[in-house]
């Protein structure tokens, strides 16, 4: 039973319940493989997990993606082998860590043409781009969508990938630089939420029609403003907190537009073996082709977990961000 470093909380809250451990991993159960990492995500669920927004067991890890080597193979596992480069995205909790024990049916291999950072930084962003562009939202040409965060991590994906479809992609974002970097990556117009009212420019872009999908992370914030952009029987996709999450919701408000709501999670989307690797595959296609870029803005050392909690919940960050343990 090797001994590896590890995050651990023991009480959820904010950064700084996070510590460095070192802890016995058990060698992999019946079906699973130990994933030596090479690289580790850094996403928004995982700040919702320690501060307990979403409920989590403390004494526990955190994180749920990585990237790395299958260095050793649980009883029974026949897709895989040592030395496999592999990533995983849908947990189990605990990549914030130097190897996790990860089901083989939940790790997915790496093609030769994608970086262990790049793997890292992609795949729950990028399958959660995924879904919301080909399976939520069937985004088609002519089009014209908006994204709030669009100078974030999933919000840069989404952008370069609905305008390979074809789509206008109106975004959000808080800064001039920010706005620059969505526009670099591919969205047609940028609003900046703070000087601007969103639902009026999203109206004078459309031409009064609105849009038939917003994509919204951020939440709370942003709930009512979303609901105002879309057009008649649009489609309201609420898949992120980051302000929070949002209240109750007043059904008799979807009225105004015979508006239609989901909470989409990429668990869902990807819950059968076949569904992960049909999502996957679609993500490595688009990036090996060029027309998605994944930007590493942001390394940390697993020792500066807790800088890295305060700079991705403080807005200081864009595009992907990874851990190197």
């Amino acid at each position: 039973m090797p001994m590896i470093k590890a995050v651990r909380i023991h009480e959820t809250g904010g950064p700084e319940v996070m510590r460095l451990e070192q802890v016995d991993l058990p060698a992999p159960a019946p079906g699973e493989v130990r994933v030596a990492h090479k690289a580790i995500g850094l996403n928004f669920i995982d700040t919702y997990q320690r501060s307990g927004l979403y409920p989590v067991k403390p004494p526990c890890g955190l994180g749920l993606e990585a990237s790395g080597i299958v260095d050793e193979l649980g009883p029974g596992v026949l897709n895989l082998k040592p030395g496999d480069r592999v990533a995983y995205a849908t947990g189990p909790q605990g990549a914030y860590a130097e190897a996790n024990n990860v089901h083989s049916s939940r790790v997915v291999k790496l093609p030769d043409g994608i970086k262990h950072e790049t793997a890292a930084a992609m795949m729950l962003k990028g399958m959660t781009a995924q879904y919301l562009l080909r399976q939520t939202y069937k985004v088609k040409k002519g089009d014209t969508i908006l994204i709030h965060a669009a100078a974030g991590g999933v919000g840069l994906i989404v952008c370069q990938w609905a305008h390979a479809l074809g789509a206008t992609v109106i975004g959000t974002a808080g800064s001039e630089d920010k706005a620059a970097l969505a526009k670099a990556h591919g969205a047609d117009h940028v609003i900046l939420y703070r000087n601007e009212d969103v639902a009026a420019r999203v109206k004078d872009i459309t031409q009064g029609a609105g849009v038939p999908v917003v994509y919204d992370a951020v939440g709370k914030d942003t709930w009512d403003t979303s609901l105002k952009c879309l057009a008649p029987r649009g489609l309201m996709v609420s898949y992120g907190n980051a302000s929070g999450p949002v209240g109750k919701i007043d059904l008799l408000s979807l009225m105004a537009g015979s508006f239609y709501v989901t909470r989409p999670t990429l668990f869902h989307y990807t819950m059968t073996p076949e569904a992960l690797m049909n999502t996957a595959s679609d993500l490595f296609d688009v990036v090996l082709s060029g027309n998605v870029k994944i930007e590493v803005n942001q390394t940390y050392a697993l020792d500066d977990v807790v800088q890295a909690h305060k700079d991705l919940e403080g807005r200081k960050t864009t595009g992907s961000s990874v851990l190197i343990p």
